[in-house]
């Protein structure tokens, strides 16, 4: 079955390996529907904190609550993105791969967030063909 918030994750991070930037696409769903997009923008922006999570929850705007939202990923969260899904208390998160980068799938869970790996097979050679071929940018991203 094909979930397109999911869909909408991997699109929007095709669309940043297009621009020039890192793979990685998010989205956030409420009730099935996506509410809003976003992919890595670290590169085409020159924001050191607009990785693709943070960029699916600017572009939905103000929320009056998360706590019947899911967080779509094509890459396992990073630290910084982790504190957001906490501090909006988002309940689920779906990962497109965590074999490119484990994330902070420990600190979620251990704070009640469901996490669903996906093992996405386009996901996971996306970002080991981005990590092969632009290593520094991608130690950059992550802080390496």
């Amino acid at each position: 079955m094909i979930d397109p918030a999911f869909e909408a994750a991997v699109a929007a991070a095709r669309k940043s390996l297009r621009e020039g930037g890192i793979p990685i696409g998010a989205a956030l769903a409420r009730n099935g529907q996506v509410v809003a997009s976003g992919h890595n923008e670290r590169v085409q922006r020159g924001d050191p904190i607009a990785h693709g999570e943070m960029s699916a929850l600017r572009a939905a705007g103000r929320q009056k609550s998360y706590r019947d939202t899911v967080l779509y990923s094509t890459l396992a969260p990073c630290a910084m993105c982790t504190g957001t899904i906490l501090q909006f208390k988002i309940p689920r998160v779906v990962v497109g791969e965590a074999r490119t980068f484990p994330g902070e799938f420990e600190l979620l869970r251990s704070r009640g967030v469901e996490v669903v790996v996906l093992d996405d097979e386009r996901c996971i050679d996306m970002m080991r063909s981005f990590q092969r071929d632009h290593a520094e940018l991608w130690a950059e991203d992550i802080a390496d």
